[in-house]
């Protein structure tokens, strides 16, 4: 008569195994945090809601579209224009500045002469844009009218970032805060962000000044939004799957799972790179290689 106990002990084994990399999985998605999070979510009330962005009402509209002729180029970071209503997007492997319409179609494709790595790009109050090269540490202001085909970094004065705590995962967010008129720059590993006022020529000056940030709970931070109608912030981390909320305060208020079967999404974004969100609320997201995404409330 055979033992039953080599077996028994298999399947404790295998228990065992599952329940560890579970754990694994929690900890690396943050997985506890979000439960802490969803929790204060669902406990504020009505008027809390609606005075944020309140990312669990979104669903995606416009699902993983790709930007043709892009597939070799990695899309990086995304831009909403209030001027042009049109939206600005980074190649970051060939150096482009892409316009694009707010559906997803390809306006234009302009060469960014000397740049080596562009991961961020913002739209100022003035209608220029700001374009961060994580690479070579730099913040360039340009500015793009009808007329742009290409841009080369020699014709403007870019502004140096200073060293970073991982120089190989610097500066890789960027966004416009309209109501404290300032850039606000995000780096990517250890997240951390970081302000900088621009002078009366419109070009940045001063050091860069660190933010009080202290529920970064994300593995990396790809990209950074503001939202011109409450003034929040959204995070996007390409490693966490993550799209979260804060406040002007550094509060988190909200998330989105960036993962397949939620919010509309039919697969997990791939690798979320980009994130704006425009004046009517309507979020825009670019993934690499090449995908783009647009969201909007139920």
């Amino acid at each position: 008569m055979h033992s039953s106990r080599p077996l028994h002990k298999r399947w404790y084994l295998w228990a065992l195994l599952v329940l560890l990399i579970g754990y694994i999985v929690a900890v690396v998605l943050h997985w506890d945090d979000r439960a802490e999070l969803w929790v204060q979510e669902w406990t504020q009330n009505g008027a809390e809601r609606k005075a944020s962005v309140w990312l669990p009402d979104y669903k995606a509209v416009i699902d993983g579209k790709p930007l043709p002729g892009m597939e070799n180029d990695e899309a990086s970071d995304i831009a909403y224009h209030p001027g042009t209503r049109t939206l600005f997007s980074v190649m970051g492997k060939n150096p482009y500045l892409v316009e694009l319409s707010l559906q997803g179609d390809v306006l234009r494709k302009m060469p960014l002469t000397g740049w080596s790595n562009p991961e961020a790009v913002t739209v100022l109050a003035d209608g220029r844009l700001a374009i961060i090269d994580e690479r070579q540490h730099q913040l360039t202001v340009v500015k793009v009218d009808a007329n742009t085909r290409e841009l080369n970094i020699a014709d403007f004065a870019p502004f140096d970032l200073g060293p970073s705590a991982d120089q190989n995962k610097a500066f890789e967010a960027l966004a416009w805060d309209p109501r404290n008129q300032r850039l606000l720059l995000g780096e990517e590993r250890p997240p951390a962000l970081f302000s900088v006022k621009l002078g009366g020529d419109g070009q940045p000056v001063g050091e860069k000044q660190r933010l009080d940030a202290p529920d970064l709970d994300m593995r990396n931070l790809s990209a950074l939004a503001v939202d011109p109608r409450t003034g929040h912030r959204l995070l996007l981390s390409a490693d966490s799957h993550l799209l979260m909320e804060y406040d002007e305060a550094g509060k988190q208020l909200s998330f989105m799972a960036l993962l397949g079967g939620m919010n509309g999404f039919k697969d997990t974004i791939p690798r979320a790179e980009g994130v704006t969100i425009d004046d009517q609320g309507t979020i825009y997201l670019v993934s690499e290689p090449n995908l783009f995404y647009v969201l909007r409330k139920e």
